[in-house]
C-alpha cells in the first residue's frame, strides 16, 4: 500500500522503487550473461569435440554469439512491448482505481493501527485517505508507478544483447587463447567459474543462498557442456 505521498510525509519509497528497478536490471543482465556463457561455450566445446580446427570453431562461435544476441534482443523487445501495450489499454488504470476504491476507512485505520499508530491518528488518516478526491489521486499515482516499471522495449533489447555478448566473450576468448591440446578443458573451466560467479552474484542481489544458487547454475552449465561435447565427439567419430 502506497500512501506516504498522499500524507506529504518524508519517505524513501521512490528511492526504494528506483533501487528495486536497478536490481531487476542487474539480475536481468546476469541472466543474459549466463545465457551467453552457456550457449556459446556449448557450441564451441561441441565443435571442438568433433575435432574441428580453429577456423570452424571460430566460425561456429561467431555464429552462436551473433545469433544468440539477436535472439535475446528480439525476445526482450517482444516481451516488453507486450507489457507496454497492456499498460496502454487501460488495464493498469482500471486495476489501480479498483484497488484504491476497495480500501475503506475502517480497513485503512486497522492497517495503520497494526503499524503502531495511535487510534485517533489512524482514524483521522484513514478518513482522509478514503475521501474520493484523495482516492483518485492515489489511483493516478499508482498508475504512474506501474507505467514507470515498464521500460523501453529498445533499451531492454540492447541491454539483453549486450549482456549476452559479454558473457559469450569469455568462453570465446578461452577457446582462442588456450593451447589447442587444452582448449576444451580451459574453456569448460573458465565457463564454469564464470557461471559460479554470476550465480553467486544473483543470489546476493536476490537475497538467496549463495552456495545453492551457484551450484544450480554450475551443474546446469556442466550438463549442457557435457552433452554438446559428447554430441560433437560422436559426430566427429562417425561423420568426419
Amino acid at each position: 500500500m502506497s500512501t506516504a505521498s498522499d500524507l506529504s510525509l518524508p519517505t524513501s519509497e521512490h528511492d526504494d522503487a528506483t533501487s528495486a528497478a536497478r536490481l531487476n536490471w542487474l539480475r536481468a543482465g546476469l541472466l543474459g550473461a549466463n545465457d551467453g556463457i552457456v550457449s556459446v561455450a556449448a557450441v564451441l566445446v561441441g565443435v571442438a569435440g568433433a575435432g574441428a580446427g580453429t577456423g570452424p570453431v571460430v566460425a561456429a562461435g561467431t555464429a552462436a554469439l551473433v545469433g544468440g544476441a539477436i535472439s535475446m534482443a528480439l525476445g526482450e523487445y517482444i516481451s516488453v512491448s507486450g507489457a507496454r501495450d497492456a499498460q496502454r489499454t487501460g488495464q493498469a488504470a482500471e486495476q489501480a482505481k479498483l484497488e484504491a476504491d476497495a480500501e475503506d476507512a475502517p480497513a485503512l485505520a486497522a492497517h495503520y493501527r497494526s503499524l503502531g499508530v495511535e487510534d485517533s491518528v489512524a482514524d483521522a488518516v484513514a478518513r482522509e485517505l478514503a475521501r474520493p478526491e484523495v482516492r483518485r489521486r492515489r489511483a493516478e499515482a499508482a498508475l504512474r508507478d506501474a507505467e514507470d516499471e515498464v521500460v523501453s522495449p529498445w533499451r531492454a533489447a540492447w541491454v539483453s544483447a549486450a549482456t549476452f555478448s559479454v558473457g559469450a566473450l569469455l568462453p570465446f576468448l578461452a577457446m582462442l587463447l588456450a593451447p589447442e591440446s587444452a582448449r576444451i578443458a580451459v574453456t569448460v573451466t573458465a565457463s564454469l567459474v564464470a557461471l559460479a560467479l554470476t550465480g553467486t552474484t544473483g543470489a546476493v542481489l536476490g537475497g538467496a543462498r549463495r552456495g545453492r544458487a551457484a551450484l544450480r547454475v554450475v551443474v546446469g552449465g556442466a550438463l549442457a557442456l557435457a552433452a554438446t561435447y559428447v554430441a560433437g565427439a560422436l559426430l566427429g567419430t562417425h561423420a568426419l
